[in-house]
Order: C-alpha cells, then structure tokens, then sequence
C-alpha cells in the first residue's frame, strides 16, 4: 500500500511516442517508486500514456540475437502539451449553439 500511495502523490505527466520504425517495438517506462510500464507499439502508432515526471523511457526490438535497445528517452522529451480548451466550450451553452440538442 506504501508504494500506491508514493505513486498518487507523484506528479503524472501526458506523455506521447510514435513508432516511426516499420517494425514492432516494445515501450518500457521506468519510473520512481517503483512504477513501470510496458506496451507493445506497433509501426506508425502514436502511444499516449501517464508517468511519474522524472521516469526513462527504453524503446527495444527484437533482433536476430535476441532483445535490442534501440534508444533511451527521458520522460521529459515526450511530454504532449494539453489542447487549449476553446473559449466557447468553456462558456457553455450559452455562448456555443451547437452545444444544444435539436
């Protein structure tokens, strides 16, 4: 329970990845307090995802000799930036029409 409780009261940051390789890769973060992560991402996929902000993320791939890393990121460099919320939808109805049903 004491390493729940340290991840909840890490900062999670909005992370993104695309696979820009025609082959499948694998996705590992590796975080503080324990947190990991691993997803497969295949060719083209944009990958999004939540981590503890100071976490390493390692893209691997299969070889002919096995399991190869291919590159280490920091979980800095993948941050997305939030989509700003339009002005109208914040107002709600009143100021967006097409937010009422017909």
């Amino acid at each position: 329970m004491k390493v729940l409780d340290q991840l909840a009261r890490t900062e999670q940051v909005d992370c993104g990845y695309r696979n820009s390789s025609d082959r499948m890769v694998i996705l590992r973060c590796i975080g503080p307090g324990q947190f990991f992560l691993e997803r497969v991402v295949f060719p083209f996929e944009l990958l999004t995802f939540q981590c503890p902000e100071m976490s390493e993320v390692e893209i691997w791939t299969h070889g002919l000799g096995g399991p190869e890393l291919l590159e280490s990121i920091e979980s800095r460099e993948l941050i997305m930036e939030s989509a700003p919320v339009p002005e109208a939808a914040a107002g709600g109805i009143e100021l967006n029409p097409w937010l009422q049903a017909s």
